[in-house]
Formats: structure tokens, C-alpha cells, sequence
């Protein structure tokens, strides 16, 4: 019972914190689906990735908070809806309500038919911005928690490695903690500039941070 109890507290505090949290409130007035897209609007403000007329991916996109927000990007006017100067693609295993200009699809971007969806939905031609919110379910394993995380950012490494232009950018979310040097590692093993960035709408207690890279070094082979 004491274990209930606890646990009701927990949910509590944090449906409090939740309800109360600026940016909650933010995306519920600008009509976003999550306050992630301030997570990304603050990158993307930051070192100017997102511009009219690219294309993007979005990994991991559910529920679109990201989709909506570089929607807007892509927009002359700045909406939410209307006229779009760009592409983007969404991807995620789980299902999406639909936005306005943003071509979904469900799947595993790990296989060859998703990917070969991908190919078509950008016209076969290469993206200039891979952004990747993917993060598996954490168990509170640290170790196991750690690998599921790695996959996920070395996934969309060898994705941007494929799909990406030579001047193109790699927008991925990880975690503080086991592993963390080795991706970071891997970012300059891969990009010609790395940024790590902790947003402002990321929490203060969150062990979530981003990595960017920008420019694709050319690998030797």
C-alpha cells in the first residue's frame, strides 16, 4: 500500500509540474502537439539549420510536434497550414494524426521498403535536415538503457550518412550518461562541426540533451 501511495505522489507532482510548465502552456496557445517543438525551435534559432525550400526528415515524429514545427519554418508566412516551400517526411512505428503538407509514413526506417518509400517521397534526392526525437522505452536499467539508446542515435548517423547532402545537418536527442562520449565520438568521427545543446525547454532534471552535426566529412574508403 505505502508503494501505491508513493507512486500516486509521484504522479501527482509531476502532473503539477506538467500542467504548471511554461511551455505546456506555450504549445497549447501556438497550437503545438507537444512542448518538444520548442526543443527544436531553439536549436534550429540557434545555429539556423531549417530554411524555405529544403527537405527534411523527422525520425521518430509522433505526435508531429516537430513535423508541425518545421512546417511553420517552411511556410512563406510562418502558418500552420497553407502555402509550404519545401518537403518534409515523417517516420515513425506508431501512428500520426495528419499536418498539413507532411507526408508520413509508418514504418521501421531500418527497412528497405520504408526506406524505398522514403526515396520516392523526396523525389530521390538527397535531405538537407535529418531531425531525430526517437528514444526507446527506458526500462531504469541503466546498462540496457544505455544500448537502446546508442542504436537508436547510430541509426540515424548511418541514416544521415546515406540520405544526406555533403552540407546537410543531423539533429539527434541522447542522454547524459553511459555511452554518451562514444556518440559524441561518433558525431566527430562523422560531421565536420558537432554541437551538443541542452534547450531551455528541455527540463533541468532531464538527462536529455541533442547533439547536432553539421557537414558530412568525407570518408575515406
Amino acid at each position: 500500500m505505502k508503494i501505491k501511495s508513493k507512486s500516486k505522489k509521484v504522479n501527482k507532482a509531476w502532473l503539477a509540474d506538467h500542467l504548471n510548465d511554461p511551455y505546456v502552456k506555450l504549445a497549447q496557445k501556438e497550437g503545438y502537439r507537444a512542448r518538444a517543438a520548442y526543443k527544436l525551435k531553439e536549436i534550429d534559432e540557434t545555429l539556423g539549420l531549417i530554411k524555405p525550400g529544403m527537405r527534411v526528415v523527422d525520425l521518430g515524429s509522433t505526435p508531429g510536434a516537430w513535423s508541425q514545427y518545421v512546417r511553420r519554418r517552411l511556410s512563406p508566412d510562418g502558418a500552420a497550414v497553407g502555402e509550404l516551400n519545401g518537403t518534409i517526411v515523417a517516420l515513425d512505428i506508431l501512428p500520426m494524426e495528419p499536418i498539413e503538407g507532411v507526408a508520413f509514413l509508418q514504418g521501421d526506417f531500418r527497412e528497405d521498403a520504408v526506406l524505398a518509400r522514403l526515396h520516392d517521397a523526396v523525389g530521390g534526392q538527397p535531405v538537407d535536415v535529418v531531425v531525430s526525437d526517437m528514444a526507446p522505452n527506458l526500462s531504469g536499467i541503466e546498462s540496457s538503457d544505455s544500448a537502446r539508446i546508442s542504436h537508436l542515435v547510430e541509426l540515424a548517423v548511418d541514416f544521415a550518412r546515406a540520405h544526406l547532402k555533403p552540407d546537410g545537418a543531423l539533429v539527434v536527442k541522447l542522454f547524459h550518461g553511459s555511452g554518451y562520449s562514444q556518440l559524441v565520438k561518433l558525431f566527430k568521427e562523422t560531421f565536420r562541426v558537432v554541437k551538443p545543446v541542452k534547450p531551455k525547454a528541455s527540463r533541468d532534471k532531464s538527462s536529455e540533451t541533442f547533439l547536432v552535426g553539421i557537414g558530412l566529412k568525407v570518408v575515406e574508403r
